[in-house]
């Protein structure tokens, strides 16, 4: 079959479960076939790495804001056609259109991107075309922080929830965050939608409550109940084909980090504390994608933020707390970060978020050219191709099984 009718069947019938892809290998009795799978799945996840030129490979590790509405501008065209990015992320300037204009204007940018993402593989003496298309993401968390300007796809904010706990109790609660969130995944996921920056695992406390409860995006003080409901938000949102990322770890202190320096000044114990529903959802297997925050944690760092301390992403959440998945840094233009008018530049801090252990940066398109170059720099400089190579294996392992890598 040819590679564009794949991509035209790919486009038109967006709106399904990614989540239920089949397991069609053959497996062996003593093996869980899970298991095999998902071994599967990561080998060919290495062949197409193996593929892919470095243009490619710089590419798949940053999620890319948009220009456009109803349909990508010529400037943004010619960006995507130069820098095969492995996502874009939507903002409400870009939904402010009817459904159909929505499902077009992400259809647009799969369809090229994943042109763009095309790599070549020898197998059994032919050779296949393999397209890689993007994750499609936005934040999607409930009450305020909503991009799209109806009702269809509203959400409650997630106190709302931890007040139903306290009047009708914990489980509806839960079950309650469950049905929404699958309501609004079915939704997001006919639009094209593939990947959300929620649920936020922050349980309220003296330190973020500036940052979060103004808002309401907290699911209250109760670090368990928030690891409960986080889970259910995810379950409902995968259920539908949607990926979370959860966020922020390992937290957020003091006003907006949008606008101001975030610090956690707890010792071991308290951060331990800070971080566990975090733990609750790695070790319960509900956190495939994480957002690494831009906090300053002095008591595991004196030097570094998370979002550029190995300390932080690869000791502390790979090495203690197991976690697996795809780790997505915030965005390096927050005042949190060090932002563009203290002289910080987004593509420097780029570089050294993937060299210290995140897997996918978010830029902004006008930072997008000069972060790809800064990766390819730095690729044939500092940065190793085995760590981008290492990231883009837990990218396409996700993608692969969303049902967003295509073979001809």
């Amino acid at each position: 079959m040819h590679l564009w009718l794949w991509v035209f069947l790919f486009l038109l019938f967006g709106c399904f479960n990614r989540a239920d892809v089949v397991n069609n290998s053959q497996t062996a009795e003593t093996e869980d076939p899970a298991v095999v799978w998902e071994r599967g799945l990561r080998e060919q996840a290495l062949r197409i790495i193996e593929a892919m030129d470095d243009r490619q490979l710089a590419g798949q590790v940053i999620i890319s804001g948009i220009e456009g509405r109803r349909q990508l501008s010529a400037e943004m065209t010619d960006l995507l056609t130069e820098i095969p990015v492995g996502g874009i992320m939507l903002f409400r300037y870009n939904l402010d259109a009817d459904d159909i204009a929505i499902r077009g204007l992400i259809d647009e940018n799969a369809a090229l991107i994943g042109m763009v993402n095309t790599v070549a593989l020898d197998a059994d003496d032919e050779t296949e075309n393999v397209s890689v298309f993007p994750f499609v993401g936005l934040d999607h968390e409930g009450g305020m922080v909503d991009r799209f300007r109806r009702e269809t796809t509203h959400l409650p904010p997630a106190a709302f929830y931890w007040e139903l706990a306290q009047s009708a109790g914990r489980q509806q609660a839960i079950t309650q965050v469950n049905t929404d969130s699958f309501r609004a995944a079915e939704i997001i996921n006919c639009l094209g939608i593939n990947l959300n920056f929620a649920p936020v695992a922050e349980h309220l406390n003296d330190d973020n409550r500036i940052f979060l409860e103004s808002q309401r995006r907290s699911y209250g003080p109760d670090p368990e109940f928030t690891a409960e409901a986080s889970a259910a938000f995810i379950m409902g949102m995968e259920q539908a084909g949607i990926l979370c990322t959860v966020k922020h770890f390992p937290g957020s202190a003091g006003a907006d980090p949008h606008y101001h320096p975030s610090v956690l000044h707890g010792d071991h114990d308290a951060l331990k504390n800070l971080a566990s529903p975090f733990a609750a959802l790695i070790q319960g297997g509900h956190a495939r994608a994480i957002m690494i925050a831009h906090s300053s944690v002095p008591a595991l760092d004196s030097e570094n933020i998370a979002s550029l301390s190995s300390k932080i992403m690869e000791g502390w959440l790979r090495r203690d707390l197991g976690f697996e998945g795809i780790i997505i840094s915030d965005d390096f233009s927050m005042a949190a970060a060090g932002g563009r008018r203290s002289g910080f530049a987004p593509e420097s801090a780029a570089v050294l978020s993937i060299a210290a252990g995140s897997d996918m940066v978010l830029v902004w398109p006008h930072d997008l050219r000069r972060t790809h170059e800064a990766i390819l720099t730095a690729v044939a400089a500092t940065l190793p191709r085995q760590r981008l190579q290492e990231a883009a294996g837990r990218i396409l392992f996700e993608k692969m099984r969303m049902g967003l890598v295509v073979t001809e």
